[in-house]
């Protein structure tokens, strides 16, 4: 498949707050590496009151350094007055080899003056050649602004190829590429739908820059049918300008025009797989430009994203492209889920896509000639197609991406250079789960796909007693969907590359909190916080279903942006946490950020949350620990492990 077409060629421009001019400013046409240096505390627009500084680092005089910040739009950086406004310099000085302060260029007035990264100001000869510090002027990003891009308010203002996402990063907006080898070309349609965003806090002038940063690579999720990586909850510029890292959010197919798979046919399925890895090669190949670092390269997605992640891994296409993984909710094939613990053969896809071809008029019986039903397929109206009651959307072993039928985790399994980490909400089913119709146990479990036998006689799943006979089946439900579709195999697949050694480490959670999306809170309100007098936008110290997408805004930091009111005051620091811990993974493949870096940044939450807490401790042959994420962080063992050995998928499900 061909690479991603980039609107950047050898280096990237970017646009600031600048009217738009003849020629757009670069690191290349400004002469210096441009870092964006602020301090997010992910407190949405209440970041506007902080400090925000473009660092340039090449050394000049004052005069080149003034001209330098108008060509950016800006002016030499002016320190405020407030008590602690110069500590986000320190970080300037985190990787640097001596103990030596250094001095940077800032407005002065009718003198030359200077500041150290330790706050100190000072007046020199004008003509010394000293890296700059410009003004930050954009303003913070929101909600508000992204609906009025989406709602056309900003339709006829020029496009650019880059920007700045706020004060936090720079950003590659929509970079994309045709989609020239559809399986299923159809003119007059636009499938053009292979964009992906760039964020990143800083931009070389070469791509021989030494201060390259790891770079998280986002899948999203949607059931393989529907999801854009330009959702605004995933926005990625809080996790750059925080995390220090570069940030990519794809889209891929989807539905059947990225998944349908036909036995003796050129259509092998996995297109949407093939778009992942065709970004990844476009991120290996281009993202030097944008400050990334090729040797550390992460992907993390969650839900069907974390189904991709995990067939990225089994994939010998996908193999030495990326040194970090993050499976996020990983639907695993029970009841509703879709079956990415086994992947099908085409053969079997091809049965299952009988009834789309049926649906769609190109019906298909073992003697039809293919050639006829694919004449008929590209045919048709592509709404059509990913609109039908049946529509594919399973990845399935085709002997090219996928040549086995699973993630191999056995003991005879070839190792992986991969460190991973795995994870659920404590309560996903309460979101993939229906509300019950009728109090019949047995026909409830059976109609979602469960053997309710060897759930009621194992004794394993004891039915609530409440006061409310529907919210207490469903409670049961939930509880099943939960183990059944995430959990188990979940717990499994960290247990069985432990004990295999198939990955160097390997991290397990759970989420014990959750603030559900606005977009998509299933069951409404049983995933929400329940609201009191004096909680009225919800308690989530009370009891409530912590569900399936209830941790995206804590790892984007995107709850402020998305406009989403603080239930109390730990939901901040909690997200501060979880970023600082993911974007850790990404920087050195450990859960537990370097304790420097948390000082230079100033991020005092999570370090006291460290201290108290302990370190992340992988888990092991033997000893299987889970990190419990809530506002009291605490490790324990593996949870419902009799409850998943009742519904058959035991510890060693996966030993081998």
């Amino acid at each position: 498949m061909a690479s991603f077409i980039g609107l950047v060629a050898a280096a990237p421009f970017f646009h600031l707050a600048a009217p738009v001019k003849a020629v757009t400013p670069s690191p290349q046409s400004i002469g210096s590496d441009l870092t964006i240096l602020t301090h997010n505390d992910l407190n949405g627009s209440l970041n506007s009151t902080l400090p925000a500084a473009i660092v340039l680092s090449t050394s000049q005089t004052l005069e080149r350094a003034k001209k330098s910040c108008a060509a950016l739009g800006e002016t030499l950086w002016t320190p405020g007055n407030r008590t602690g406004e110069t500590g986000f310099l320190t970080y300037l000085d985190h990787e640097k080899e001596t103990e030596e302060s250094s001095q940077y260029w800032i407005s002065g007035g009718s003198e030359c003056r200077t500041i150290t990264t330790k706050g100190e100001v000072q007046a020199v000869p004008c003509g010394t050649h000293l890296p700059v510090l410009c003004s930050q002027s954009a303003s913070v990003s929101s909600r508000t602004v992204a609906d009025a891009a989406r709602n056309g308010v900003l339709r006829f203002i020029p496009e650019t190829d880059t920007g700045t996402d706020s004060r936090s990063a720079f950003w590659a907006f929509d970079i994309r590429r045709a989609l020239r080898d559809s399986a299923i070309p159809i003119p007059e349609c636009s499938e053009d739908c292979l964009f992906l965003k760039v964020w990143t806090p800083y931009l070389p002038r070469d791509r021989s820059a030494s201060k390259k940063k790891a770079v998280m690579l986002w899948i999203h999720g949607g059931g393989f049918a529907t999801g854009t990586g330009s959702d605004p909850t995933i926005d990625g510029g809080n996790l750059a300008s925080r995390g220090d890292v570069v940030v990519v959010t794809i889209n891929y197919r989807s539905a059947t025009l990225g998944f349908l798979a036909l036995s003796n046919t050129t259509i092998k399925g996995n297109y949407g797989l093939s778009d992942q890895i065709a970004a990844l090669d476009w991120v290996r190949a281009q993202i030097a430009d944008f400050g990334g670092d090729v040797d550390r390269i992460m992907v993390f997605g969650q839900s069907a994203g974390a189904d991709c992640v995990r067939a990225l891994l089994a994939s010998p296409i996908a193999r030495g492209k990326f040194s970090r993984a993050i499976m996020m909710s990983t639907p695993n094939g029970a009841g509703k889920a879709l079956a990415a613990w086994r992947y099908m053969s085409i053969e079997e896809s091809t049965q299952k896509t009988a009834a789309l071809l049926d649906e769609v008029g190109c019906q298909w019986t073992n003697g039809t000639d293919r050639s006829i039903q694919l004449a008929c397929l590209r045919a048709q109206d592509p709404m059509k197609l990913i609109t039908s009651t049946y529509i594919a959307r399973s990845v399935v072993a085709d002997g090219t991406i996928l040549t086995s039928n699973q993630l191999p985790l056995g003991s005879n399994s070839t190792p992986l250079d991969v460190s991973v980490m795995i994870g659920v909400m404590h309560d996903e089913g309460g979101a993939t789960a229906l509300l019950p119709q009728s109090l019949n146990t047995t026909q409830v479990l059976t109609d979602l796909g469960y053997s309710s036998s060897a759930i009621l006689e194992s004794n394993a799943f004891p039915m609530p007693t409440g006061n409310n006979a529907t919210l207490d089946l469903f409670k049961l439900v939930a509880c099943v969907a939960t183990d059944a579709e995430f959990r188990c195999r979940g717990q499994s697949t960290a247990a069985a590359a432990a004990k295999n050694h198939i990955f160097p480490t390997v991290y397990s959670y759970e989420f014990d909190r959750s603030y559900q999306i606005l977009e998509w809170s299933p069951n409404f309100p049983l995933c929400e916080a329940p609201k009191s007098a004096a909680k009225p936008h919800g308690d989530p110290t009370q009891e409530y279903f912590k569900c399936h997408s209830g941790d995206l805004y804590y790892a984007f930091g995107t709850l402020e942006r998305q406009g989403r009111p603080l239930r109390d005051e730990d939901d901040i620091p909690f997200s501060q946490y979880i970023v600082d811990t993911w974007t850790s993974f990404a920087r050195d493949g450990n859960l537990n950020p370097d304790l420097e870096f948390l000082v230079a940044r100033g991020y005092t939450n999570t370090l006291a949350k460290i201290k108290r807490t302990g370190s992340w401790k992988p888990v092991q042959a033997g000893k299987q620990t889970l990190r419990i994420l809530n506002t009291d962080v605490r490790d324990e063992g593996f949870r419902e492990l009799e409850q998943c050995a009742a519904l058959g998928y035991p510890l060693e499900y996966y030993y081998g």
